[in-house]
Parts: structure tokens; sequence; C-alpha cells
């Protein structure tokens, strides 16, 4: 196996597509064309992790949190960003960010705390927009079908729990092709008037060059007539955030026990008690202060984040309670659900979980 094996499983399992624009994912160090040896998991990338991963032997880091965050323009060791893409370099070591493309999957950071919380009856908190696409072309009434079915097997034509979802409408086409055409049906200089079938097929963004790719492959016109257009409706599967119900309703003073217990942080900081039981919690790996008025729109009685200012917690004004349990807490058992995927798609190479505990912020 190269780098790029590995990038591949990550890539159809969390496609970049769905990643924030403002965020820098994806190969940030390395050569995706170098043999792999090893792969190494971890939150956040600093110089202990690439030690960890010199140690075992893995020349690929895939972390959460991205190294790079805005552009580099010196590499001189000053800052603890540069010394940790000093020492990936000097040491032939790869460096994959996947962040906010996990944190938009349904199977993502955020199913991973309603994990960690059991919560039943989960859904997407803040649905991502303009990620549906809906191809419309025209083929021969005879071509329909095989059409149809090899743009399906791309993983076109699914909404929700259906597959093979299409339309379409039947009728006549005309073309007129000039001297320089070589048209299948008909002859070129005369009319042609031909049955055809008009197929409109959804798809998810991040399948759009294979899509294309596929409808021409299988057309036997010499021009093929299509046409794609983005959505307005929202994807009920990608997107911010999650919301879901405990199997048990729990007063608030039992629900932060147990926030704490499930989520291993050592301190909650929270608005003020609204004297009712928990019921549906609302979740938010990192920074999760522009959510809050989603959970309170989706009737959550509790949002669980990070990152929570001052005046963040004004913002509950009675209606919800607000639960800040600290970044890394919040975001810790990413890793352990990338190593689980990975350990399943790669078999014979050695995926190891990062035993640094990068978190910056220490309690007294």
């Amino acid at each position: 196996m190269i780098i790029q094996d590995v990038i591949n499983h990550l890539e159809d399992f969390a496609p970049l597509a769905y990643a924030e624009d403002f965020d820098n994912v994806g190969l940030l160090v390395g050569d995706k064309n170098t043999k792999l040896t090893g792969v190494l998991v971890t939150l956040d990338t600093l110089e202990a992790v690439v030690d960890e991963a010199i140690t075992n032997k893995c020349n690929l880091i895939v972390s959460f949190h991205p190294i790079i965050y805005k552009g580099l323009k010196k590499l001189t060791g000053k800052t603890y960003v540069e010394r940790t893409v000093q020492k990936a370099i000097k040491n032939d070591i790869a460096i994959y960010a996947i962040h906010t493309a996990l944190d938009n999957h349904i199977n993502g950071v955020n199913d991973i705390i309603c994990a960690q919380l059991g919560l039943t009856n989960r859904k997407i908190l803040i649905p991502k927009v303009e990620t549906i696409k809906k191809l419309t072309t025209y083929v021969p009434k005879s071509e329909a079908e095989s059409l149809r079915h090899a743009i399906f097997n791309i993983g076109a034509g699914t909404i929700g729990n259906y597959s093979h979802c299409s339309f379409n409408i039947e009728g006549i086409g005309t073309y007129k092709g000039n001297q320089s055409s070589n048209p299948v049906k008909g002859k070129k200089g005369n009319l042609h008037f031909e049955e055809e079938t008009q197929i409109s097929i959804t798809f998810t963004k991040h399948l759009e060059a294979k899509v294309i790719d596929t409808l021409f492959k299988n057309h036997s016109y010499e021009e093929v007539a299509y046409e794609i257009t983005t959505l307005e409706n929202k994807n009920q599967n990608i997107g911010m955030g999650m919301i879901g119900t405990l199997k048990k309703a729990m007063p608030e003073s039992a629900f932060f026990k147990f926030l704490k217990t499930k989520m291993n942080t050592e301190s909650i900081r929270h608005s003020n008690y609204l004297n009712k039981s928990i019921t549906k919690v609302a979740v938010l790996g990192g920074s999760g202060s522009f959510a809050i008025q989603a959970a309170k729109a989706a009737g959550a009685d509790v949002f669980v984040t990070s990152d929570l200012k001052y005046h963040d917690f004004f913002s509950a004004e009675n209606n919800i309670l607000l639960a800040d349990i600290g970044h890394y807490e919040s975001e810790q058992y990413t890793k352990n659900g990338l190593v689980a995927h990975l350990t399943k798609k790669i078999t014979n190479f050695a995926v190891v979980l990062s035993k640094t505990n990068t978190n910056p912020v220490k309690y007294f």
C-alpha cells in the first residue's frame, strides 16, 4: 500500500467536499505516493506525536485537527507548528487532517458523542445546504435502463433510506448534425426524431465528477445533452451537531454527573439550572456557540459543546441548559472512531491509536 490508499479510504468515508470552507483538510505534509509503513491516529499533531509515530514505525499520521491551519510563511522552528512540521519532514512522515469533513459526517464526531451518552433517535442538528445536486439528461429509450443502473452503481440516486431513485419522462428528441458530425442515430445533415427518455437523478455533490464520467462512458450520443443543478434541499445526513434522546430522563445535576463520567471531563461550565428533567440532548464537538439557537429551535433540554464565552451563556435565556465540557474532552473519542474504521479497511498494516494526551488545558 501507499499513503494514497489510506487517503482513499478516509475520503470514501468522509469526503473532503463537506469540510467547511475555512478549514485546511487533506494531506498537509508528505508525498501521497510514498510506500506505507503504518498509520498513527491522533486528535492533534504535535512534536510528541511525531516522536510516537517514529517509535511505532508509522510514516502517516492521521490527525483530526490540522497542524497547519493558517498559511506558513516560514519554517524556522520558532513555533510549535513549525517545529512539528520540520520534524515530520525530516523523518519522512506524512500528516493528513480530516477535521470538519468528519464534523459534518453523520457517523462522525457528534455521532461518537451521542454513542458515548447512549442517545437514541439521533439526527443532524444543522443540516448542510447546497450538498445535493441533480442530473437531468436525455437518452435513447432503449438505453435508459442501462444508463440509470450505471449511475446508480456509483452511489447516485440515494434519498434517505431509499436507493435507485430517479424520475423518467418519455418524449421525442430532435437534432440535426452538421457536416462535421458523426451521429449514432440518424444521418448528418438530416433532421432526426428519436424516442428518448429524460432521466433525473439526485446525488451528493462529492459524486459529481464520477456522475459526469459515468454519464459520458455509458451514453451513446456524440454530444451528450445534460444539466446539473444544485438543489436548495437540506441534506439530512450531512451537517453540524446532532440531537438525540436519553434512554431515561434525568434531573439536571444527575445528568451532569453522568456527563462528566461518560465524557471523562474534570469540570463543566454551565448556564443556570432550569429545574426540569433532561430528555433531549443536543451535542456539537469543538467550538459550538454558533449552534445555540439551533439547539433551542430543535427543542433540546441541554446543549453539550465547548469554548463558550461569557456572553454565550446569556443566550440560554432560561430556555435551554448550556454545558461546556472542554474542547479536547468533547472530541477525545474521535480518534478511537477513526482507528475502528481504518482497522476494518486496512488489515495488513498497523493502525495505531496515539497515546499522547494533546490537551493543552490543565485543571487545578
